[in-house]
């Protein structure tokens, strides 16, 4: 079947009767890379005050993925208990408690704790951003998905770009905890969203909404929008693990990119400042995969072409990186940064390559929990290598055996078939 099989539907304004929603979606989608980037950036001068190496960076770097890969299994059944909208109130709460919390770390281990507990909520919020976009605007998968990634991208920029001008102006204190009022913005939409639905809907208001359901879901699917999927289907799926392992293998090679780029161009003889800046310029040429995947994806059958045209951008900047760092420093990483166009290829095939919530929730949480499982190692093991050898070639040797595996597994993602058919 067509990847872009799926009922015909007849789109409507994109804010009708779901604009609180689609603020939720859009808030939500800035908040989930902030503890990540606003982190890496400060944790040379944060090793020094709290007294942690290498191998502790490594640990800092592999910490998001881990949250993620764990929440990524747990969420479909949080989601399935709460609903989909008050799990991303959860994400949004936790995020923000964690953040908060790490303004006011006194060691590394309370600073690590926070950081968990922020990640966990960023987590959750990973997974049902994709179903809540396929329920709510089904009519408008390639629009919605481009904009709530392009924000999410803006998201990871952002702190990685202020995160040593505000050290420096007023503390690392407040560079890290500025970005929980961000979170807390993100939870306001989801409870006016949730009091509207318990107290402020009238009658007609409650039919619109059930005419609107109705429109919008196949005949054949289940009433219930978030059940998971059959026990023990998805991963017999060859789509599935297509997608798992091309999430993944994108992952690993920029959570790595974002734990360590700083550390290469300051060995390399850059500063700090070049280190943040360029983990920003990293993260801001994923805006122009979010801005044009999306939109390309729902248009042709297979999208596998993406993935190779990704792969030759990795292998050029991990080159330029390891023999000429200083020469042609913005080349490289904007190399390295369009590589990463595989990232809002997978969210957005979520919703291609499924026919339903149920199907897409599973998928989600299959996808980025086993991804980012695999991808926890990343970040820990190019420090490793890096440490142990006392150079960067046998960390971008690891890169490299990655990007095989991100070839395979993308052309086992592209290929135009439905998760349904294939489990």
């Amino acid at each position: 079947m067509s990847a872009s099989a799926a009922p015909t539907l007849r789109p409507r304004s994109l804010w009708q009767g779901r604009a609180l929603v689609l603020a939720g979606i859009v808030l939500s989608a800035f908040t989930l890379r902030t503890a990540v980037t606003s982190l890496t950036p400060l944790l040379d001068s944060l090793g020094s005050e709290f007294g942690f190496g290498p191998t502790m960076t490594g640990v800092f770097g592999m910490v998001p993925t881990a949250a993620f890969a764990a929440f990524g299994v747990l969420t479909p059944a949080i989601a399935h208990r709460l609903g989909l909208e008050r799990a991303a109130l959860t994400a949004m709460v936790l995020a923000a408690l964690g953040l908060l919390a790490r303004s006011f770390a006194g060691d590394t281990w309370q600073l690590l704790v926070a950081s968990v507990v922020a990640l966990s909520g960023m987590g959750i919020g990973n997974v049902v951003l994709p179903p809540l976009v396929k329920r709510y605007f089904a009519d408008r998968v390639g629009a919605v998905s481009s904009l709530y990634i392009t924000v999410l991208q803006l998201g990871t920029i952002l702190p990685a770009l202020a995160a040593v001008p505000l050290a420096q102006a007023a503390g690392w204190r407040v560079s890290l905890g500025s970005w929980s009022l961000v979170a807390v913005a993100a939870a306001l939409p989801w409870i006016a969203a949730l009091w509207m639905e318990r107290y402020g809907r009238s009658a007609q208001a409650r039919a619109l909404a059930a005419a609107h359901d109705r429109a919008v879901t196949p005949a054949d699917e289940a009433p219930e929008l978030v059940a998971p999927a059959p026990r023990g289907k998805v991963w017999r799926s060859s789509v599935a693990w297509g997608m798992a392992l091309m999430f993944g293998m994108t992952s690993l090679i920029t959570y790595s990119m974002f734990t360590w780029l700083p550390k290469l161009l300051v060995e390399a003889g850059g500063s700090a400042a070049l280190g943040g800046s360029m983990v920003a310029l990293f993260s801001t040429l994923g805006l122009v995969a979010a801005l044009a995947l999306p939109a390309l994806a729902v248009r042709i059958a297979n999208p596998f072409p993406v993935v190779l045209a990704c792969v030759v951008m990795y292998l050029c900047g991990f080159a330029g990186l390891l023999w000429a760092p200083m020469s042609a420093t913005l080349l490289w990483v904007a190399l390295l940064g369009l590589g990463p166009s595989t990232f809002p290829l997978s969210l957005t095939l979520i919703n291609l390559r499924t026919r339903t919530q149920a199907g897409s929730a599973s998928l989600s949480g299959f996808m980025q929990g086993v991804g980012y499982t695999i991808s926890c190692v990343g970040p820990l093991l190019f420090g490793w290598l890096h440490e142990t050898t006392h150079g960067w070639v046998l960390p971008f040797g690891f890169l490299s055996l990655c990007l095989v595996v991100l070839t395979i597994s993308g052309y086992l993602a592209c290929r135009p078939r439905m998760l349904e058919d294939t489990w």
